[in-house]
C-alpha cells in the first residue's frame, strides 16, 4: 500500500535510504555505557532450541535410550560434571565454563505450555504469565523503571524484537549493507529533515548508529583474510545462519560471519555512548527432522557469536552477563524423521565475566519416564522469569519491588534466582 501522506520526494528519499541500510527505525538514544557499567545481552534462539542437545545429560540413565540415534556420544560431548556435558559445537562456552564464566539452566521454561512458537515467543519476550498479556517487552519495561537516560538499549536485526518494544526507544542495527560513504543521499536527507521534530532527530540518530556500526566493525575487523576455498572471501553478513540445515561445508564461513556479528555487537557496547543492554535473535532451531546436522550447525553459529562477544568486549567482559534462551524445548524422544517435536523445558546458557562460578542453575528432574512432563518433554523446574529477575536485580541493580510490580507483573511464584553474580 502506498503511503499517500508523504509527498513524493519524501517517499522516494525514504525508500532510497532504506536501500542503503539507513532507516528511520534508528530512533533510540544511546548513552552512559562508560567503562565499568554493567552490561546485559539477551540472545533469543528462535524455533525451540533442543536443550538435550545443548547440554546433553549423558550421565542420566534415561538419556541414551530416549534420544537413540540423535544422542550426543559421551566420547564427543564436552563434559561439565558427572551428569551434564555440552554439545561438541559449543567449544567457546565449554572453555568459559572451565573458567567459571558459563553455567547452564537445564530444565527451564516460561509459564506457557501450548507448544506454539508464536505464543511461546510472546510469553518469553513480554515476560507475562499468559499469551498476549502485554504489548511491551520486559527489557523495555526494565529500561523504563531504571529511568530515562540511565540505561539505553540496542537490538540487532531488521526490526526491534518484542522483548525491546515499549515506551522507551531502543536503537536497532541490522547487519548487512553499510552506509555508502560515496553517496550524498544521507547528508541530503539529514538536511531535508533537520527541521522536522519527528523525523529529524530520528534520522540523525540513524546516521549516528550506522556510523557507530562502521566504527565498531573497523576497529574489530581482523586483517583481510586470504581467499577461502573456491576463491570466495568470507562474508561480513550471516547468510548461512538463515539457511535451513546449514551444510557442514558452510561452517567455516558461517562461523566467521557469526563471530564477527558478536564482535560487532561488542564494539557497540564498548563505545562511550554505546548501549548497556542488547538483544539478539538467532533463527533456525526448529529441528523436526535431521536434527543432528542442523543442531550442530546452529550451535556452531551460536558459539561463534558468543566467542565474538567475549573477545570483542575485552576488559568489559568482567562487567557482562549474557543469557541465551529459547521459547520452549523439544520432545525427549527422537521422532521418526531423526528430529524432535515441540516440547516444554529447555536449557538456558549463562555466560559472562560477572558470573559466579557454580553448578547447574535450578534442579534436574531426570529423564525417567515418570519424571517427563506429560510423558514426552523435559519437565520444567525453573521459571524463566525467575532467572531474568535475578539477573536484573543482582547484576543491573534494578530495584526488586520494581521488578516484581512493573517488569514481571503477576510473577510472585517465580522467585528471583539469586547468587548468580
Amino acid at each position: 500500500m502506498t503511503d499517500r501522506s508523504l509527498p513524493p520526494s519524501r517517499r522516494s528519499f525514504l525508500a532510497a535510504a532504506a536501500s542503503l541500510g539507513v532507516a528511520v527505525s534508528f530512533v533510540g538514544r544511546q548513552a552512559h555505557a562508560a567503562d565499568g557499567a554493567k552490561k546485559l545481552v539477551v540472545v533469543v534462539c528462535r524455533g525451540g532450541m533442543d536443550g538435550l542437545s545443548v547440554a546433553p545429560p549423558i550421565g542420566d540413565p534415561g538419556y541414551a535410550a530416549l534420544r537413540g540415534p540423535i544422542a550426543v556420544g559421551a566420547e564427543a560431548a564436552l563434559k561439565l560434571d558427572d551428569t551434564f556435558a555440552l554439545h561438541p559445537s559449543l567449544t567457546t562456552v565449554h572453555a568459559l565454563a572451565r573458567q567459571g564464566q558459563a553455567r547452564i539452566a537445564p530444565a527451564i521454561a516460561t509459564p506457557d505450555r501450548a507448544r506454539s512458537h508464536f505464543e511461546a515467543q510472546d510469553v518469553l519476550e513480554t515476560g507475562e504469565a499468559k499469551v498476549y498479556g502485554a504489548d511491551s517487552g520486559w527489557l523495555n519495561r526494565t529500561l523504563e523503571v531504571m529511568g530515562p537516560g540511565k540505561t539505553e538499549a540496542l537490538s540487532v536485526g531488521t526490526t526491534a524484537p518484542l522483548i525491546l518494544r515499549g515506551k522507551v526507544q531502543a536503537a536497532s542495527w541490522s547487519p548487512g549493507k553499510g552506509l555508502d560513504e560515496a553517496a550524498r543521499l544521507p547528508t541530503l536527507l539529514q538536511d531535508l529533515y533537520k527541521g522536522d521534530p519527528l523525523l529529524g532527530p530520528a534520522f540523525a540518530r540513524g546516521l549516528e548508529t550506522e556510523a557507530m556500526a562502521q566504527a565498531a566493525m573497523t576497529a574489530l575487523a581482523p586483517a583481510p583474510a586470504p581467499p577461502a576455498e573456491g576463491g570466495m572471501m568470507m562474508a561480513a553478513s550471516t547468510p548461512a545462519m538463515n539457511r535451513p540445515g546449514g551444510r557442514p561445508a558452510d561452517n567455516r564461513q558461517g562461523r566467521e560471519a557469526a563471530r564477527k556479528l558478536g564482535s560487532t555487537l561488542a564494539g557497540f557496547m564498548r563505545q562511550a555512548d554505546g548501549p548497556q543492554i542488547a538483544a539478539l535473535s538467532l533463527d533456525g532451531f526448529d529441528t523436526h527432522a535431521g536434527q543432528v546436522g542442523q543442531i550442530a550447525t546452529r550451535l556452531t553459529y551460536l558459539d561463534a557469536v558468543l566467542d565474538g562477544l567475549h573477545e570483542g568486549l575485552g576488559p568489559e567482559w568482567k562487567n557482562t552477563v549474557v543469557v541465551a534462551v529459547t521459547e520452549f524445548g523439544r520432545t525427549a524422544r527422537v521422532n521418526g524423521t531423526g528430529g524432535t517435536d515441540h516440547g516444554t523445558a529447555s536449557t538456558a546458557l549463562l555466560l559472562g565475566g560477572a558470573l559466579k562460578r557454580g553448578g547447574i542453575v535450578g534442579d534436574w528432574p531426570t529423564l525417567s519416564e515418570t519424571a517427563l512432563f506429560e510423558n514426552r518433554d523435559v519437565a520444567p523446574t525453573l521459571d524463566m522469569r525467575g532467572l531474568f529477575k535475578g539477573v536484573l536485580i543482582d547484576h543491573l541493580g534494578v530495584d526488586r519491588a520494581d521488578v516484581e510490580r512493573k517488569v514481571f507483573v503477576d510473577s510472585a511464584g517465580a522467585r528471583p534466582v539469586t547468587g548468580l553474580v
